[in-house]
């Protein structure tokens, strides 16, 4: 059976925000959780099936993949970068925390905060993105501290368990008939009680720090392209993994080529002789100048289509290179000049033969009056 669209899954429109995303999943796993639908083979699969479609809609990289591809692209075979699917639910345990409570069938334990993913947005030029690059690049982070290795607490302190939450990093409040989980407010999370704060980062393990990276771009990226960098984010608190780092590209303008997916077009001026009789021009390409045949009585806005010289994308495709021709009216004439074309025009007056649209202009025009006069 084939697989429903993981928007319709999750009953959201196609350009939702994580919000909705996210609220979207928490209203749909409360209802459908197998915890409150016992034996019911039905709410299973519905279940599954929401969390498949947030695995994928709740991550940036995966849901680039399945905007562009669809379903192919966690398919054998399909977009290498995205990945597949756990299998199971370990990576919704926060929201079902936030909903729940410390989660399902389980008592408390003390949350992991992985670090914060970070965006850096990145230029490039044209020639960059069709052969590929490296760029250096550096960011205003979150890292470890290098005087606590992330502990938050100074090396001769005591560091014992939190006794307000016991550890878990979360306390339990009856709220009416409901029981909600929050961060404690004794160790903001960490189940710790520090007797003598790191004095670096002041207990909180990590510090605001600059970071260079060296990032390769790959040849056929496009504006819009990301680039995941894993653990290259925000460090985790008190020791926790780090977040990812997400490159954002954007290509420059390119003064002569302009971009649509992997085809590349460009104008190219011809006189209007060459126009006339034929003849060869020459047009610029990736891989350097080539000539090219104008065929006679060619007209203004003409594409000249040349196979595979476009862009080789990162699935293996090569685009065409498109040359629209530009006729080119001469100016700045001599009287010599003006006079050889009043002489050629003479030559081609009462010869619609040598003006085809001309002809079928004027016969048209005089066709709207006819029909306007009846």
């Amino acid at each position: 059976m084939a697989k429903r669209d993981y928007y319709e899954v999750l009953g959201i429109q196609k350009g939702a925000d994580e919000k909705e995303i996210k609220r979207a999943y928490k209203r749909l796993a409360m209802k459908y959780h197998p915890d409150r639908t016992k034996g019911d083979k039905e709410s299973e699969e519905k279940f599954k099936e929401i969390n498949e479609a947030y695995e994928v809609l709740a991550d940036k990289e995966k849901r680039s993949a399945y905007d562009q591809y669809g379903h192919q692209a966690f398919e054998q075979g399909g977009f290498g970068g995205a990945g597949g699917f756990s299998g199971g639910f370990g990576g919704f345990e926060d929201i079902f925390s936030e909903m729940f409570g410390g989660g399902f069938g389980g008592g408390s334990r003390q949350r992991v905060v992985r670090g914060e993913d970070l965006r850096y947005d990145i230029e490039i030029t044209l020639e960059e993105a069709v052969k590929g690059t490296k760029k250096d690049i550096q960011i205003n982070t979150l890292a470890e501290c290098d005087h606590c290795h992330g502990s938050g607490a100074e090396k001769d302190s005591k560091v014992e368990t939190c006794p307000t939450c016991h550890g878990a990093g979360r306390v339990r409040r009856q709220q009416g008939f409901f029981m909600t989980e929050q961060t404690c407010p004794t160790c903001h999370g960490t189940g710790k009680k520090i007797e003598k704060p790191c004095r670096v980062c002041h207990g909180d393990g990590r510090v605001h720090k600059k970071k260079n990276l060296s990032v390769t771009i790959p040849a056929g990226v496009d504006t819009g392209n990301q680039l995941r960098l894993s653990g290259e984010g925000a460090a985790g608190e008190h020791g926790a993994p780090a977040g990812d780092l997400y490159v954002v590209i954007h290509v420059k303008k390119h003064n002569i080529f302009e971009r649509d997916g992997n085809n590349l077009y460009c104008e190219v001026p011809i006189s209007f002789t060459m126009a006339a009789l034929g003849g060869e021009v020459e047009v610029p390409t990736l891989d350097g100048r080539l000539k090219v045949k104008v065929p006679a009585e060619t007209q203004s806005g003409k594409l000249l289509r040349l196979r595979g010289k476009g862009i080789k994308s990162t699935r293996g495709y090569t685009g065409d290179l498109i040359c629209e021709i530009i006729v080119e009216t001469p100016v700045k004439l001599n009287e010599e000049q003006k006079d050889l074309l009043r002489k050629l025009e003479e030559s081609m007056e009462n010869g619609s033969s040598h003006r085809p649209k001309n002809s079928s202009f004027l016969d048209g025009v005089k066709n709207f009056f006819d029909n306007l006069g009846k």
